[in-house]
């Protein structure tokens, strides 16, 4: 029996329709006066906290509390700006899904793990009225590394559940390989849904417990049998 689901958010939840990734290269851009140097960076399944250190980096800015506290102020008030002219989308499923989660006899506790820093993940999911569907989780400002969120929403999960759930009552629901080895790092069961950059066959390369086209094509019975 599943007791705790830890879900991401973009690719997996939401589409910002580009938002964060605009956002993330106009502060580089304008604020640090590097235009450009965001297109050089990945950001599938990263730490907001990890992109920011390589584009530091890349670009010889120091990687220290004022530099990072200056980008991501200035980040959070684009991105919300943004995001109020326009949310973006919320993926096919995701609100069926999570009320069919909690319509279970049993019902798994419903939470976070995310490589966004915690505002960042708030004001995207508020935008589609979902903040309030989770009641804890890891964020990319807890730590640099995917993997170590996992341990953390885990710890969290474990104190508002009141005991630890074994690593096979967790699901980490997510849209990379990135998201399944993240998943896989505390043991958990993982589900890959190919509703961000990677295809069903793709994901299924990587070994998820589950790999589907997106959330309607999955029961929350069977995720959580």
């Amino acid at each position: 029996m599943v007791r705790l689901v830890l879900f991401d958010i973009d690719g997996t939840l939401i589409r910002t329709g580009g938002a964060g990734t605009d956002s993330f290269g106009r502060v580089a851009d304008v604020i640090f006066q590097k235009p450009g140097a965001m297109a050089r960076i990945n950001f599938h399944g990263r730490t907001d906290t990890s992109i920011v250190r390589e584009f530091f980096r890349n670009e010889g800015i120091p990687y220290k509390p004022s530099n990072l506290n200056r980008y991501f102020d200035a980040y959070t008030f684009l991105l919300d700006h943004r995001l109020t002219g326009n949310a973006g989308e919320m993926l096919p499923g995701v609100r069926q899904f999570i009320a069919d989660l909690r319509a279970l006899p049993k019902p798994p506790l419903i939470a976070l793990l995310t490589g966004n820093i915690r505002l960042g993940a708030e004001i995207k999911l508020r935008a589609h009225d979902l903040w309030g569907e989770f009641i804890t989780g890891a964020f990319g400002d807890d730590h640099e590394s995917r993997n170590q969120l996992a341990q953390i929403a885990w710890d969290r999960g474990t104190r508002v559940l009141g005991e630890r759930p074994d690593a096979d009552e967790i699901v980490v629901i997510g849209d990379t390989p990135l998201d399944i080895a993240c998943g896989e790092s505390i043991k958990a069961r993982t589900l890959a849904v190919a509703t961000g950059g990677f295809s069903v066959r793709e994901l299924k390369s990587h070994e998820p417990t589950w790999a589907v086209p997106d959330l309607t094509q999955i029961s929350a019975e069977k995720v959580c049998e």
